[in-house]
C-alpha cells in the first residue's frame, strides 16, 4: 500500500471505528484481523472485526470493513457493518460475520431479511438462519451508514418469518431475553 493509499485507508478505518464507538462505547483494543482480506477473488476472504463489551451484557463483534468500501452493496441504511452478539467471548459469530462481509459485496442483505445458515453453525446448534435487524444509524465522513444485527434464528423461527409471520418472530424474540443474542443453543421462542 503507498503511502497516500495507507493514510486514507487509517483515516477511514477511524471514521469508521468512531462513529461504531458513538453506538456502541468504546472498542476493545484488540482487532480481529481476517487470514485472507475481503474482496479476495473465490470469496475465502473476510472482513477485520472490531469487538465491544461496554455496549450489552456480552460481546457484541462487529465487522469493520464495509462502511467507505465502493464494492460494498448498499442498503436502506446506506452502507453497513454486520453485528453479532454473544453473552460471553465466542468465535463462531464473529468468524461467521466476518465471512458473511464478503457476501455483502455481491448481494445487498436488508433489516428484515432473513438467510439459512444450518451448514455454517457448531455442531448440535439449534441455530438454522439469520434474521437481520436495523440495529443503529450513524454518519461516516458524511456517509450515511448503518449497523446491521445479525440475529441466530431456528428453524420454526425461520420458517415463520418466511411464511409472511417475520413481525411476530421479532417481537417474540425481543419480548424476551433472546434479542439482541445469538445462543447456538436454545429453545425456539415460538414455543
Amino acid at each position: 500500500m503507498t503511502g497516500r493509499a495507507a493514510d486514507d485507508w487509517e483515516a477511514r478505518w477511524s471514521a469508521r471505528q468512531t462513529a461504531l464507538e458513538s453506538v456502541l462505547g468504546t472498542a476493545e483494543p484488540i482487532v480481529g484481523h481476517a487470514n485472507i482480506p475481503l474482496g479476495a477473488p473465490d470469496w475465502t476472504g473476510g472482513a477485520d472485526l472490531l469487538y465491544f463489551k461496554q455496549h450489552i451484557d456480552g460481546v457484541v463483534a462487529v465487522t469493520a470493513d464495509l462502511i467507505g468500501m465502493k464494492e460494498h452493496r448498499r442498503n436502506i441504511q446506506g452502507s453497513y457493518e454486520l453485528a453479532i452478539c454473544h453473552r460471553n467471548d465466542d468465535s463462531a459469530g464473529p468468524g461467521l460475520i466476518s465471512w458473511l462481509a464478503n457476501y455483502t459485496l455481491e448481494a445487498v442483505l436488508e433489516p428484515g431479511q432473513t438467510m439459512s445458515i444450518s451448514g455454517a453453525v457448531p455442531e448440535g446448534s439449534s441455530i438454522a438462519g439469520l434474521l437481520f435487524f436495523d440495529y443503529a444509524r450513524m454518519r461516516v465522513r458524511g456517509e450515511r451508514c448503518g449497523l446491521l444485527l445479525c440475529i441466530g434464528i431456528t428453524e420454526d423461527e425461520l420458517a415463520r418469518c418466511r411464511a409472511g409471520y417475520r413481525t411476530e418472530v421479532e417481537n417474540r424474540l425481543k419480548g424476551s431475553s433472546i434479542y439482541p443474542y445469538t445462543d447456538w443453543h436454545r429453545s425456539s421462542s415460538l414455543r
